[in-house]
């Protein structure tokens, strides 16, 4: 028995529909993962206003115990005096592989981050601080946004640990 030509078309079609499912779904993640791996370069250059762009104009930055609401806040944390330092002296905001969880027009990332400090007196770099990171985001007109991002330092404390169980267990 052979199909015949609706049902060859109506196949290919819904396979047409799953690959374009497939790609806008793998599209935002991409650009998830750009704006996660774009933070380290934005804000080790010194560029206030590329890292504000990242969240909504009324996006959350909580990295206890600062709370930088909105966008005006990340500007000037980037361009503060203690920002400006740590960026003269020799750092990198190193971001880890993120756990992307998209659903619809909003998205989860989880991830990794270590600041780390040149050390001239040790002829090289050492590692700061170590954290977790929750991003919430948000698709706008523009594009995905960052509407809240947590960072907590893994220091043995329960939060970070929190940050990173919400990510592998939604029960947690």
């Amino acid at each position: 028995m052979t199909d015949s030509q609706p049902d060859r078309l109506a196949r290919l079609e819904a396979r047409l529909e799953q690959a374009e499912r497939r790609l806008a779904a793998a599209e935002d993640r991409l650009a998830l993962w750009q704006i996660v791996a774009g933070y380290g370069p934005a804000v080790d250059s010194g560029s206030a206003e590329a890292t504000a762009r990242m969240w909504t104009e009324e996006g959350v930055y909580d990295t206890y115990p600062v709370v930088l609401d909105g966008r005006d806040a990340l500007r000037a944390m980037v361009t503060g005096e203690r920002h400006q330092a740590l960026i003269h002296s020799g750092a990198a905001h190193l971001m880890g592989l993120p756990h992307i969880v998209v659903d619809g027009d909003r998205a989860v990332v989880t991830n990794y981050s270590q600041l780390v400090l040149h050390a001239p007196d040790e002829n090289g770099y050492r590692i700061w601080r170590t954290g977790s990171n929750r991003w919430e985001f948000t698709r706008t007109d523009e594009g995905w946004k960052v509407t809240h991002r947590w960072n907590r330092q893994l220091d043995g404390t329960d939060e970070g640990r929190d940050i990173l169980a919400r990510a592998v267990d939604p029960g947690a």
